[in-house]
């Protein structure tokens, strides 16, 4: 069995070109949401003010609930292009209508809805800051090379002169200074243009998000949570008690009659008690082994004194297949999480050795983003799939009470690739 150990290391290189891609993609994003923003917040607001005034005459009656269903449409839209370019998740919680609802009982229903108002106070909000933050998201890069164009000579086609930002452009020494400045708006754009994006779809969010949707579903989770919490620590005393009754008790209680068998037989028969006393002392043995594989199953040592990575990598040692850790953890995370983690990766481990048929797994733990992530890979045959009874069922449960996530992918052929992510900071 061999185990490759190396630390990981994002290049500096690579931050740098990702960070120039997101600046270039949250520009182009931003000219898109430009054309989104103004024309359809002003359409959707416009329409639903005539329809709500028409609605004492009767014909808002009619139309509203369509102008109405039209911005749902709209916010349900732009709430799809915050979860895909911004990462921002906006619940929707919109009430259902009877399916059979008359105009009369669908215009009222929908008025009676707080997702509605919270729609129409967006739309002002959505065609103002949010149509600055989009447009900001798009001029802020590009406006550094208007800098270098004027700079570049451009500035001769103005008899008069030019200003750039505060800098009147009058000959190439003032062009220089445009330059310059161009430069400066041009480190900044590097670092706030994917900031503005993402302040453009949290406003978004502030306004469009339903905190009550949020908490309800909070309040669901934590439920589950805590019930298979309580689940799973009944299982585990359940477990221990068996062990320690079926193994070690067992064991004790055999090396006890042995040893009043020795007292009897000690003047009677010597040999007879010399060869119950080799007993014994196997039965101990045997039983001190026990305990200390029960107490390595509750809490392992190495966890304790030398954290998770050590920990994983100890298990690692004891595979019977070439295993691969990259370990990039500054610090440490609370016990509670690193012993959810290690029992989470010795549970895939075990099942990636017993079904996979796989002869390499790739471990690799790293923190980021106030994340702990860990992720197992084989070259095994795949097929893998998180069910009832099995064992990465148990390992999402577990990750539940921390409010971890697992993540499987398995095509059938393999490789297969299981993620673990929990919430943690380290110290």
């Amino acid at each position: 069995m061999n185990i490759e150990t190396k630390t990981g290391d994002r290049g500096p290189r690579t931050n740098r070109t990702n960070r120039t891609r997101n600046m270039a993609l949250s520009a182009v994003r931003g000219l898109a949401l430009t054309f989104i923003t103004l024309p359809g917040a002003v359409l959707c607001f416009c329409l639903t003010l005539v329809s709500l005034v028409l609605i004492p005459i009767g014909i808002g009656i009619v139309t509203t609930p369509y102008v109405l269903t039209g911005v749902r449409m709209f916010a349900d839209w732009r709430r799809v292009l915050a979860a895909e370019w911004g990462g921002v998740r906006i619940q929707r919680a919109y009430r259902p209508l009877p399916e059979n609802a008359n105009p009369w009982g669908r215009t009222f229903g929908m008025l009676g809805d707080p997702a509605t108002w919270r729609d129409l106070l967006w739309l002002p909000v959505d065609m103002t800051a949010g149509f600055v933050t989009a447009l900001l998201a798009f001029a802020l890069p590009l406006y550094p090379l208007e800098g270098f164009a004027i700079a570049a000579g451009l500035w001769r086609v103005w008899s008069d002169g030019y200003w750039y930002g505060f800098v009147h452009v009058t000959d190439q020494t003032s062009g220089l200074y445009a330059a310059a400045l161009g430069a400066v708006l041009l480190v900044a754009a590097y670092w706030l243009t994917p900031l503005l994006l993402t302040a453009h779809f949290r406003l978004t969010g502030a306004v469009l998000g339903s905190n009550q949707v949020e908490l309800a579903e909070r309040v669901r989770v934590l439920t589950e949570t805590r019930r298979d919490a309580v689940d799973t620590s009944a299982a585990e005393l359940r477990r221990i008690e068996r062990d320690l009754h079926d193994g070690a008790q067992a064991r004790l209680v055999a090396m006890g009659m042995d040893l009043g068998t020795i007292e009897a037989l000690l003047e009677k028969d010597p040999a007879k008690a010399r060869e119950l006393l080799a007993q014994a002392r196997r039965s101990s043995a045997d039983a001190l082994t026990e305990l200390r594989e029960l107490v390595r199953g509750i809490h392992p040592p190495v966890l304790a004194e030398r954290g998770l990575g050590d920990a994983v990598r100890a298990l690692a040692l004891r595979l019977p297949v070439t295993v691969e850790t990259d370990v990039d953890l500054p610090g440490r995370a609370e016990a509670p999480v690193e012993a959810a983690a290690y029992f989470a990766v010795s549970e895939i481990l075990t099942n990636t050795v017993k079904h996979s048929g796989a002869d390499r797994i790739w471990i690799d733990m790293h923190h980021a983003e106030g994340r702990l992530r860990l992720s197992v890979t084989d070259n095994g045959k795949g097929g893998a799939v998180i069910g009832a009874g099995s064992g990465l069922a148990g390992v999402e449960r577990r990750l539940g009470t921390f409010d971890g996530v697992l993540a499987v992918s398995s095509p059938a052929g393999g490789p297969t690739m299981v993620t673990v992510e929990i919430p943690c900071a380290l110290s």
